[in-house]
């Protein structure tokens, strides 16, 4: 039987206080077999029909399993991957369209601050050079003393010795690192940063830092942050929205009060029971959800709703439609949901 897909919801028409529009994003890599002669035999939807805009100054916060495709759509968002089909606007412009020295120009607004902090450093140049490539690339500065002077600035914003700029990686810990990488990002005056789960490879005490200098550099810099993590309980600190993604779709989006005290899918509902809870009381009460099951393979996803094989609430008619992606709060207060049962 063949699926029945709901009517594809348009994102928000144009609007000064969005800054990233992502409509219908499909992102495919194709699977090839043979040594010699390689041939196409499958392709791996890493991303398959996104929606979501980001307004300016906010944060949003997206979670999910690791692969569920959070890091790729990231990507995607600052054209780093050109999606497979779909729209990526920046304030107002579709990017998608722009030839390679027109976006080579757009990424000054755009950046990225990576999960390892000690891969994403070039080992062989120093600290300095690592944060000054952005500003000689762009030609953000007139003379070396200039970039100097720069660089020091960006080291003492992030809280590092300006005298630092000489060393080289290796000498730095993990969170020094993550810092040298936030002022790297800093460095050619963004106003879009994409954090792909810039704390995870960190101790929690330093985590708790990294977030504060986060938030610090946002209301100093007025910046706009896509906040990609698995750890449900950060993002709701730092979020302004939070979105939840499962093998490639959307699940539900929302505000963080909203999505944690009144989560309407299953998905959101089963992350949530394995957040700890501080209070052993309430800890020793609370229902946990167990997904059964493993999740599925991207290069063959389940029809329908992906995520019908491992709900607990799932019925026949879930292998058959593809849910809508639907508002179901208000004008107001916005909760996007892709459930047939909600």
């Amino acid at each position: 039987m063949a699926l029945e897909r709901a009517s594809q919801v348009t994102a928000p028409g144009p609007d000064r206080d969005v800054l990233v529009q992502l409509q219908d994003i499909k992102m495919y890599f194709p699977v090839t077999s043979g040594i010699i002669f390689q041939r196409k035999v499958a392709d791996l939807k890493a991303v398959d029909g996104v929606t979501l805009h980001i307004r300016r100054g906010e944060t949003l916060g997206l979670v999910g399993e690791s692969g569920c495709g959070k890091t790729t759509l990231g990507r995607v968002a600052l054209l780093a991957y050109r999606p497979t089909s779909g729209s990526v606007h920046f304030d107002g412009q579709e990017l998608t369209r722009l030839r390679a020295g027109e976006l080579r120009r757009m990424r000054r607004s755009m950046q990225m601050i990576f999960q390892d902090p000690y891969a994403s450093l070039h080992p062989r140049m120093s600290v300095g050079g690592n944060i000054a490539e952005g500003i000689l690339i762009h030609g953000l500065a007139k003379n070396r003393r200039e970039v100097r002077e720069r660089v020091q600035e960006l080291l003492r914003i992030v809280g590092l010795n300006p005298y630092h700029a000489d060393r080289y990686p290796h000498e730095f810990s993990g969170g020094q690192r993550q810092r040298i990488g936030v002022a790297r990002a800093l460095a050619v005056r963004p106003s879009f940063i994409v954090c792909d789960e810039p704390i995870s490879a960190l101790d929690v005490s330093i985590q708790a830092q990294i977030i504060a200098l986060l938030e610090e550099l946002q209301a100093q810099f007025n910046l706009t942050y896509l906040f990609i993590a698995h750890d449900l309980s950060v993002v709701r600190y730092i979020s302004s929205r939070v979105a939840v993604m499962y093998l490639g779709k959307l699940m539900e989006l929302a505000d963080p009060d909203e999505l944690y005290e009144n989560p309407l899918h299953p998905y959101t509902r089963a992350l949530l029971s394995a957040v700890p809870i501080p209070d052993p009381a309430i800890e020793a009460k609370r229902e946990r959800i167990i997904l059964s099951g493993d999740v599925p393979t991207p290069m063959s996803p389940p029809s329908g709703c992906v995520f019908r094989t491992r709900c607990p609430i799932a019925i026949d008619e879930c292998s058959r439609v593809v849910p809508e992606w639907r508002n179901v709060g208000t004008a107001t207060k916005e909760h996007w949901v892709a459930c047939i049962r909600v």
